[in-house]
């Protein structure tokens, strides 16, 4: 039998989107009847040998063609397909293992890690004095349903921080008023994020109601919430959110409740929450957490090294982090043995890499192609236009992959057409650039590049470089800045830049 490519069950990713598809396919069969259906679908199980207790009653049949389904009959289904196509045994396969592949990610999103109490914070939590006091002001505030989003890159600590908030909030609370904490798994690297239906089947039962008095329905889950919340002052924690439809079943909107979201996408269209961005820690403090990560007071001897390491990892916890046990863990490196190269790979190694990746994911085709050819450009911030010579794309199009990047903390706007990238991600993409972009497309951009560069008249030159085994001629404002990048760091002992 031939099926048209457009009814194609391997584009679906949820059941909604399964069941989507199979309506289509109910028109391409002719659009038979629920009652035909039926029929046909107890011949086969007639056939097959079924008892009839199992034959499936009408109406049940016509529930496989309803959304919002949490717990379908995969087996039901598949006899619906059945009877759709009749015995072709390799367009069933195909329906087959979409469905499989589905329930599969529908289980996944049903798994929920939430508890009535808050996991233990940082033991030290070091620096960001200001930002806490913000917070604290943000979260405790008069408004009658304080809530406030943490917003930021990957490994800046957003966890770390909104636990260390959290903790603090409640210290000042009397014991009893409830506590909920989520993780949505909103980056999470691989798997869907948490689905908030099952998210608050958990609150639920935390909050004392039985399985059976949870109501199916989102919504009406999400009433019963509120209703349960209301007059407790509760402090809800939602951790690692993907985006604001995730959120909003699970904000109490209750007075008195406060609510505390993280989250690497900026949440903007969360009208009801303040936003604070946490930006990589301070100098002084990037200093001291590798201090601590380190546990070893050899550091002392040379805090220009120190912090030199600190300024070429951007000041980001999560790499600081990395450094310092690396640094526990093998004694024997000096401080003037953590060149660029071996610094930067470090960190990528000891887990920036793949929280990067977790958010380049979410990214669409053109801003991943962009954020892999940013690595070409001459310094760390770039303007609108030099991004559109670089993808070879009209400037408009460039803004909206900015603008995306930007929306995933992958860089930062400095102005209204200016961004910056930080060190790391600038390293990330790097390394993805040769892997994921044909040489020919990079020379083109480069070459793009350069053209755009003489028509607005920058001071800049080639030189050639060498990234990931490919020699290009990559565009240099200052060949100063470029050499002290490739620099190693000072001798603990002298305090001198080695010769690159």
């Amino acid at each position: 039998m031939f099926v048209p490519q457009v009814l194609d069950p391997k584009k679906a990713r949820t059941i909604d989107e399964f069941i989507a598809e199979l309506r289509l396919l109910k028109a391409w069969a002719g659009n038979p009847s629920i009652t035909e259906l039926t029929r046909r679908i107890h011949r086969d199980w007639q056939r097959a040998g079924r008892p009839r207790g199992e034959w499936p009653a009408r109406s049940t049949v016509g529930n496989c063609f309803q959304m919002g389904r949490r717990r379908p009959n995969a087996d039901l289904l598949l006899a619906v397909v059945q009877a759709l196509v009749g015995s072709d045994e390799a367009i069933v396969s195909g329906w087959r293992q979409s469905l499989r592949a589905v329930l599969g990610e529908a289980e996944a999103a049903a798994r929920v890690s939430a508890y009535n109490r808050l996991p233990a914070g940082p033991s030290a939590f070091i620096g960001r004095t200001g930002l806490v006091a913000e917070a604290e002001a943000l979260l405790t505030r008069d408004a009658q349903m304080p809530t406030l989003t943490l917003e930021g890159m990957a490994g800046v600590g957003k966890t770390s921080f909104a636990l260390h908030i959290a903790h603090r909030v409640l210290a000042g609370e009397r014991t009893d008023i409830p506590v909920l904490f989520a993780n949505l798994r909103g980056s999470a690297a691989q798997g869907p994020g948490a689905d908030p239906a099952a998210v608050l089947e958990t609150f639920l039962r935390l909050l004392g109601i039985t399985g059976d008095r949870i109501p199916y329905d989102l919504d009406a889950r999400t009433a019963l919430y509120r209703q349960l919340l209301a007059g407790r002052s509760a402090l809800i924690v939602l951790d690692d959110a993907a985006d604001a439809e995730q959120v909003r079943p699970l904000l109490p909107r209750i007075s008195g409740c406060r609510t505390l979201i993280t989250s690497r996408r900026a949440l903007d269209s969360l009208a009801e929450a303040a936003r604070l961005p946490v930006p990589p820690l301070a100098p002084d403090d990037s200093v001291e957490l590798v201090r601590a990560a380190t546990g070893a007071e050899r550091l002392v001897s040379d805090l220009p090294a120190v912090q030199q390491i600190a300024d070429l990892l951007g000041h980001l916890p999560l790499a600081l982090s990395a450094i310092g046990r690396h640094m526990r863990d093998h004694p024997a490196w000096a401080l003037g043995d953590y060149y660029r190269e071996p610094l930067i790979t470090l960190a990528l190694e000891g887990g920036v890499r793949t929280a990067l990746a977790a958010s380049d994911a979410r990214l669409s085709q053109g801003a991943r192609r962009l954020l892999r050819l940013l690595a070409l450009h001459p310094s760390t911030e770039v303007e609108i236009a030099g991004a559109a010579a670089l993808l070879g794309e009209p400037s408009a199009t460039a803004e909206r992959h900015l603008a995306a990047l930007a929306a995933e903390h992958l860089i930062e706007r400095t102005a209204p057409r200016r961004f910056r990238i930080h060190p790391l991600t600038h390293a990330y993409a790097e390394e993805r650039l040769c892997i994921d972009e044909p040489a020919t497309h990079i020379r083109q951009a480069l070459t793009r590049l350069s053209e755009h560069s003489h028509r607005w008249g920058a001071d800049m030159r080639l030189e050639t470089r060498t990234i990931r085994g490919l020699r290009l001629p990559i565009p240099r404002q200052h060949a100063a800045a470029d050499g002290e990048r490739n620099s190693p760091l000072p001798q603990p002992h002298t305090g001198r830049v080695l010769a690159a």
